[in-house]
């Protein structure tokens, strides 16, 4: 296939996925995209989610820059989830198989992703964390998993959003990108009422500051609910196995690429 068909068919890839993305609130901005030869790798079967269950896409423009310098650096911060507990090895881990599908997506960009994952890890602890590592990795993208020990830890929520909120905007004032990755799924929590309201205070938060959020929790149940034969989790049923860690690493990607087409939400969505 020569170069001019390549692109076309890019084209015809990125604006087929555009459309498909009308309920995340990202057409809008396609058609000034599609040019791009730049699409979300597909999901892996075990993988597949409703998109509204995936991410809410928003607006990553310091990545968009990133990419027309052709290299991307991003920091993945978080807890156990981040860090790789229950992965057979460091290669299995979220970021390791992020790392890897970003840069089969994104053609000629050299993507370096350090993971500066701690175990049992709270919101406020990492929020100290995140001004140290922005100042020693200077990355173009935060992704920071969050909440769970919260919940946990029956942190109030009022103190959780105020946390998140205030460092989302610290990143902002400091040109990082950010992309919110929620809380997973168990049905050991299925009935906990302080774990919903600290992952509806994260949503609150996406919303009103209009960054992209992977909504882990909706997409890990769809799964657990639609595909009974698959298992996500360890056998803890609290840490994710390799397969839980491949799926967490598609959901964010998907959410990073369509962000780049993301016009802004408006504020709820």
């Amino acid at each position: 296939m020569g170069l001019g068909m390549a692109r076309q068919v890019a084209r015809k890839i990125v604006e087929s996925l555009c459309g498909l993305a009308l309920g995340a609130g990202v057409a809008a901005g396609c058609a000034q995209e599609a040019a791009a030869p730049l699409a979300p790798p597909p999901l892996s079967p075990a993988c597949e989610a409703p998109a509204g269950d995936i991410a809410a896409p928003a607006q990553l423009p310091h990545v968009a820059a990133a990419l027309r310098r052709g290299r991307l650096r991003i920091v993945a911060i978080g807890s156990s989830s981040t860090s790789g507990v229950g992965a057979s090895s460091a290669a299995e881990a979220y970021p390791a198989q992020l790392e890897t599908i970003l840069e089969g997506a994104l053609a000629s960009v050299d993507v370096v992703i350090a993971n500066r994952g701690v175990s049992g890890e709270v919101a406020s602890v990492a929020a100290e964390r995140i001004k140290s590592e922005v100042a020693l990795e200077k990355p173009d993208l935060l992704l920071w998993q969050l909440g769970t020990n919260d919940a946990l830890a029956r942190v109030a929520p009022e103190e959780f959003e105020d946390t998140v909120r205030s460092t989302i905007r610290w990143l902002k004032d400091n040109e990082v990108d950010t992309v919110l990755v929620g809380l997973q799924y168990s049905s050991r929590f299925s009935r906990d009422s302080e774990y919903f309201a600290i992952r509806d205070a994260l949503q609150r938060v996406a919303a009103a500051e209009t960054v992209a959020y992977v909504r882990r929790y909706d997409a890990m149940r769809f799964i657990a609910q639609n595909r009974a034969n698959l298992q996500l989790m360890a056998r803890d049923n609290f840490h994710l196995n390799d397969l839980g860690y491949r799926c967490m690493a598609e959901h964010v990607a998907r959410a990073v690429i369509v962000g780049l087409f993301a016009k802004r939400r408006p504020p709820g969505n």
